[in-house]
């Protein structure tokens, strides 16, 4: 399981993240439903029983989510959810790379850190989307040095970690931080992208990530049963 470290991370961006909100703003309200109560007619009425329905449905929608062994997930700058959740459109319908997931979708009410430790986690590829929006959020700087110093320390995750500049607003390759220039990047106007994205997500590469993962929540489960 990867563990947030902040010994490599430059010192600005460390000092960001402990002064940062205890959930990402992108997070909130991003997939917000109704509560049951709340499509009353009767605004005034309480209903505890429509509530602990309510309550119970997220939790297992909760549970069903975490089962999810995802093919990528992609990282993304608050102002990017549109553009993000283009991309994961595009990788899922014309490449059918599914099921995929972008940041802004994960559990809201979370510690940001709590779930970007499980979006790496449970993901197949980490998809860092390289915008002009990057550079202005020291988060995703953050997330981008989280990503590879798991795919570094991690030996099933070596080579997961893949920068992508989409269509629309992408990030200058000589603006982009040196540590993710040495990567190759899939770049969306480039005439081989559809080359490019079938040699990077490979179905072998998939099986062999989600083989570790359902062996590590094995072994959390036969934990928890001991206890």
């Amino acid at each position: 399981c990867c563990s947030v470290s902040f010994k490599n991370m430059p010192c600005r961006v460390s000092v960001y993240i402990m002064k940062y909100n205890s959930t990402c703003k992108g997070q909130k309200n991003f997939k917000r439903k109704p509560a049951l109560c709340e499509l009353s007619l009767d605004t005034e009425t309480t209903c505890p029983i429509q509530e602990n329905i309510n309550i119970q449905e997220t939790q297992n929608s909760d549970e069903e989510a975490e089962d999810i062994f995802y093919r990528f997930v992609i990282l993304h700058a608050d102002d990017d959810v549109a553009e993000a959740v283009r991309v994961q459109d595009l990788l899922e319908n014309r490449f059918c790379i599914k099921p995929g997931i972008i940041f802004a979708e994960m559990p809201s009410g979370r510690h940001l850190l709590e779930n970007l430790n499980d979006a790496m986690n449970g993901s197949a590829w980490i998809i860092i989307l390289l915008t002009e929006n990057f550079l202005s959020e020291l988060w995703c700087q953050f997330q981008s040095y989280t990503s590879l110093f798991g795919a570094l320390t991690i030996p099933h995750k070596c080579s997961m970690v893949i920068p992508m500049r989409p269509r629309n607003n992408p990030l200058p390759w000589e603006r982009t931080p040196l540590i993710l220039q040495a990567i190759n990047a899939l770049q969306e106007d480039s005439p081989g992208f559809a080359e490019q994205v079938k040699k990077t997500f490979q179905e072998s590469r998939y099986k062999q990530q989600q083989a570790v993962w359902r062996y590590s929540k094995k072994g959390k489960a036969q934990k928890q049963s001991e206890w």
